[in-house]
């Protein structure tokens, strides 16, 4: 009763007992978490202990990983590059107009505003055949031969950029019917079959990466659950062990899983290095080639966020492989076989 009467009076001793009691019931929660976490730090420790213990092995997974890796992922920076180079042409396509011999210049001026203000086109320039002439003769070396000339026979052109909408295979195309389309335009010049070309091998080129992407992955899904299938066999009675102690197939499966995961950050490793080989070995001779043809193509490689991709992805993959070979086998095992047995 007096303990009662103390507490009555001591308020603060009861808010003590209230928060004591509040911090017992968090314990077991804080503990189980802590458990957990440290349980799975445990289990990489452990699977990456076992693939260092066998390194012939684990560098052949490796290689193969990569191979498998970085050849996708190689034809996919040279697509990069060749559409960037693409895109540099496309840019620089201009539609050349050549205009009938009896447009006078006032005409030529008239047809340039025409031209002009529409939306698809950022510029146009006006060559008059006079300045062509002396162009002409300048460049070409034969100035006692122009001078037997009765007239002048080149024509008014017309040099039409596309605006930055319009600088594709198909913009310029659409270009080049409107100023076909126009009264006194004789001739109209752009060399589109190329670049047509380019931009179909291109489309060709990226699918068939994706495929082959496609088809690499699910080997590398195949091989990582190959190799995680006779890691199961090989630990088969301790899983049976961990099973009949009570082991949930989550708390079994977890070994597995990291091994898959170890398994791919090596491959993406491994992939990463020979792309960087590659490309050192590549770039010389290729900028060299380039350079023949007075182009800046070069070959580009991965950026930071890249090789953190490609890391990730590996990681996914070998994840993936070892969950699909563990949710194969893992069933298969069952502490009846030692009674069994």
């Amino acid at each position: 009763m007096a303990d009662a009467q103390n507490r009555r009076k001591d308020p603060s001793r009861e808010s003590d007992t209230r928060s004591r009691g509040a911090r017992t019931t968090r314990s077991p929660l804080a503990q189980q978490a802590s458990s957990y976490f440290g349980h799975h730090r445990k289990v990489a420790r452990d699977s990456a202990r076992r693939l260092w213990q066998a390194p012939v092995a684990s560098l052949m997974t490796w290689t193969v990983m990569g191979v498998a890796l970085a050849l996708p992922v190689a034809l996919m920076l040279l697509l990069t590059s060749l559409q960037g180079v693409s895109a540099g042409w496309e840019s620089s396509a201009r539609v050349t107009a050549y205009l009938a011999e009896e447009v006078t210049l006032e005409q030529a001026q008239t047809l340039k505003q025409t031209v002009a203000g529409d939306s698809r086109v950022a510029e146009v320039e006006l060559i008059d055949r006079d300045t062509a002439l002396d162009e002409f003769r300048a460049s070409s070396g034969l100035e006692d031969a122009l001078d037997y000339l009765d007239g002048n026979p080149l024509p008014h052109t017309l040099l039409v950029t596309p605006s930055d909408g319009s600088r594709t295979a198909d913009g310029v195309q659409t270009l080049l019917a409107l100023v076909e389309g126009m009264d006194g335009v004789e001739q109209v010049q752009v060399d589109l079959g190329w670049l047509q070309r380019l931009n179909a091998m291109t489309e060709l080129l990226g699918r068939a990466v994706w495929a082959l992407a496609l088809l690499l992955a699910a080997a590398v899904v195949l091989v990582i659950g190959n190799t995680v299938r006779l890691s199961i066999e090989n630990r088969r009675d301790e899983i049976l062990v961990a099973k009949l102690v009570g082991g949930t197939d989550a708390f079994v499966r977890r070994p597995f899983l990291y091994t898959g995961a170890w398994f791919g950050l090596g491959g993406g490793v491994v992939a990463w290095l020979l792309l960087q080989l590659s490309l050192w070995w590549l770039s010389g001779p290729v900028e060299r080639l380039a350079g023949l043809y007075r182009s800046d193509f070069s070959l580009s490689g991965l950026t930071f966020d890249g090789i953190i991709a490609l890391i990730i992805a590996a990681m996914l993959l070998g994840w993936l492989g070892a969950w699909v070979a563990v949710k194969r086998h893992l069933d298969d095992i069952e502490p009846g076989e030692i009674a069994g047995g």
